[in-house]
């Protein structure tokens, strides 16, 4: 499959997807990390971005890894189910997550919202 850049739709808070990348059950979604926090959260948006905060470091992928389960948590998948599409020495990183992708784009909503 050939790689591209990722189809940002009209509108902040959108999900990141390109059609050509994305499978049918997966909803990627781009991210802004606020690593070494004191306490993990997820909810709010910054620049069109989900806001996740983690309290773990930005060192060897420690927060990077932390992302990945409170972004599973917070949409109630198995952290099998969520993978870093890209992103992983950056603040801004793009996660593909599968499932039901209007359940998840459901739960993004809420979750831009705060």
């Amino acid at each position: 499959m050939q790689s591209c850049a990722p189809y940002r739709p009209a509108g902040p808070g959108r999900p990141v997807w390109h059609p050509a990348d994305v499978a049918e059950d997966e909803l990627r979604v781009e991210v802004r990390v606020r690593p070494g926090a004191s306490r993990t959260s997820v909810g709010g948006e910054r620049d069109g971005a989900l806001v996740v905060a983690v309290h773990a470091p930005a060192v060897d992928g420690r927060a990077t890894e932390a992302v990945l389960r409170a972004v599973a948590d917070a949409f109630g998948l198995r952290p099998r189910q969520v993978r870093l599409v890209s992103g992983q020495r950056s603040r801004t990183k793009v996660v593909a997550l599968t499932g039901d992708r209007a359940v998840l784009a459901a739960r993004l909503g809420e979750l831009l919202r705060g």
